[in-house]
């Protein structure tokens, strides 16, 4: 079997999927990389098992054919080559592979494409397109939001809510709480699933970014997600599990509304959570008038930092702690140049929101929950 390609073509497409690649594989082939040569086509695959993700590349070829190739090996030799035509010679009896380029001659040995896992087909599921921009910003809106905890594994992944009004993304760790909703995506069909953040990081890093916009078909059924697009397609399996009640924890009466500038709030809360404690990452707020005061301590150390930026406030006087790094990570997240945050009392969560301006886009409704931090006084 015989095949010439483009190595910067074939590096890129590589690079592009070799996200899905563990370093650790209990199984040896999910170390390689599957070729399946079609004539002019090659698809190359790579899975840890939960995922697979593939990619077409063209190429000059009168044969037909697979094998398995070590991706690791691969990689670093592809990464060394300038722009030029290689070719690659696969004996699929005795698994050897010679790569002929410009340079000289690569010997390496491949592996039984039989022994690579079996790419599920989705049957029997719904399917809806969508724009990749929405997709692109509803994923790096939440996933910043998702779990690490190997005892709620639902937590480790991002909640898709269909319907015929809209799409609804929700991601939460028990501490924070993103819920970013798109009136302009609908769905024929109701449904809710959870899509582990492994393959929605990857998907959202191999996706062109803006100013490129094309259309994602998105198919599932109970127990898998297919996303295709381009020459890429992506599968992987849904977490099983019931998503806890987010509508439940989000506070519906939050009569203290603080309006401030977000780059001026996100710069303060990063200078002042210098001097917090190294545990709690603890800032307090503090809301009298049209001023927001922001400090933290670490008696440990005595270390201490105040600052006090004018803002517009409705509401009683309030004094509130919450971890600095989700405040930071959040407002990080958001676009506005102005941002929302309501409250209701010290121990109740706050919730932080966009205000409508230049920036927002229209159709997207976001909302971000940050649980409390109890103060000490």
């Amino acid at each position: 079997m015989k095949f010439i390609v483009s190595s910067s073509e074939l590096s890129k497409q590589l690079q592009s999927i070799s996200g899905v690649l563990n370093t650790n594989n209990t199984l040896p082939i999910l170390d390689d990389f599957l070729f399946e040569v079609n004539k002019n086509s090659l698809v190359v695959s790579a899975s840890d098992l939960e995922t697979t993700v593939s990619c077409s590349v063209d190429i000059e070829s009168k044969d037909e054919g697979s094998i398995a190739v070590p991706a690791r090996l691969l990689l670093d030799t592809l990464k060394t080559f300038p722009e030029q035509p290689l070719t690659f010679l696969m004996d699929t009896e005795n698994l050897g592979i010679e790569i002929s380029s410009d340079y000289g001659k690569y010997k390496l040995t491949g592996h039984n494409s039989d022994e690579f896992p079996k790419i599920p087909v989705i049957e029997g599921g719904n399917s809806l397109e969508m724009d990749s921009a929405v997709l692109i910003r509803a994923l790096s809106k939440t996933l910043f939001a998702t779990g690490n905890d190997e005892l709620r594994p639902v937590m480790n992944g991002v909640l898709v809510e269909l319907s015929s009004d809209g799409m609804t993304f929700v991601a939460t760790d028990a501490h924070k709480l993103v819920k970013y909703q798109r009136t302009d995506a609908k769905a024929d069909s109701t449904a809710s699933f959870i899509i582990p953040k492994k393959p929605l990081n990857l998907l959202k890093n191999i996706m062109p970014e803006e100013g490129d916009d094309f259309k994602i078909k998105i198919e599932y059924n109970e127990s898998n997600t297919f996303f295709s697009f381009k020459n890429i397609n992506l599968i992987c399996r849904l977490i099983d599990g019931k998503y806890p009640n987010y509508d439940a924890v989000i506070p519906k009466e939050n009569p203290n509304k603080l309006h401030v500038d977000r780059a001026a709030f996100l710069n303060c809360i990063k200078r002042v959570s210098i001097f917090a404690n190294k545990t709690t990452h603890q800032v307090k707020l503090k809301v009298t008038g049209s001023e927001l005061h922001v400090s933290a301590e670490d008696l440990d150390f005595a270390n201490e930092a105040n600052e006090r930026i004018t803002c517009n406030y409705e509401g009683e006087d309030i004094e509130i702690g919450f971890n600095s790094r989700f405040l930071i990570e959040m407002l990080a997240n958001l676009d506005t140049e102005e941002v929302l945050l309501e409250m209701s009392a010290p121990n109740k969560a706050g919730i932080l929101s966009e205000v409508k301006g230049d920036s927002k886009e229209d159709g997207e409704d976001l909302l971000m929950l940050v649980m409390p931090v109890m103060l000490n006084n």
